[in-house]
């Protein structure tokens, strides 16, 4: 058995979730969920088949962003598992529940647009996500100020009133 770290390799203003599934018709079911979603969004989907043939199935709305994640569901190789890179401007918040609610979706590790580690491990049958690190060391404690950026940023960019 080996650990591996496997870098998600994106844009810095891309987001994408990272997930595990059970069945090869999650491509289209995912596909299906995100555009009747959010209307004109721009994705490209990554799934990788664990059993049969064991390919990297695929989807999406965007050339480049299928290739993304085409790339990084290589990168992962593990079974099972799909990675969804969202257009700029599309954000996880807006589909991560119909995500979830998709029958065969197992979990989500995450959903970000952080620079993320995705830690596997490897054995001699194949691969498995164990976790993610999203994101960075944390450096301390918000305080009345940071409160109020929190609040107001919420406000500015339109989801809270």
């Amino acid at each position: 058995m080996e650990i591996k770290i496997v870098k998600i390799e994106k844009p810095e203003n891309i987001n994408f979730i990272l997930g595990q599934t059970h069945f090869i018709k999650s491509v289209e079911d995912i596909h299906e969920a995100l555009v009747a979603a959010v209307p004109g969004i721009r994705f490209g989907l990554g799934f990788c088949e664990a059993s049969g043939k064991c390919l990297i199935r695929w989807s999406g709305t965007d050339e480049s962003l299928i290739e993304l994640a085409q790339k990084n569901a290589k990168n992962i190789a593990a079974g099972h598992s799909f990675i969804i890179f969202l257009g700029e401007g599309f954000y996880p918040l807006n589909v991560l529940n119909t995500i979830k609610m998709i029958p065969e979706v197992c979990r989500i590790f995450c959903a970000t647009a952080n620079p993320t580690e995705v830690i596997v491990v490897e054995t001699q049958q194949g691969r498995g996500i164990l976790g993610v690190v999203d994101g960075f060391f944390i450096k301390g404690i918000e305080d009345d100020d940071e409160i109020q950026w929190r609040k107001d940023l919420l406000r500015r960019i339109g989801y809270k009133f």
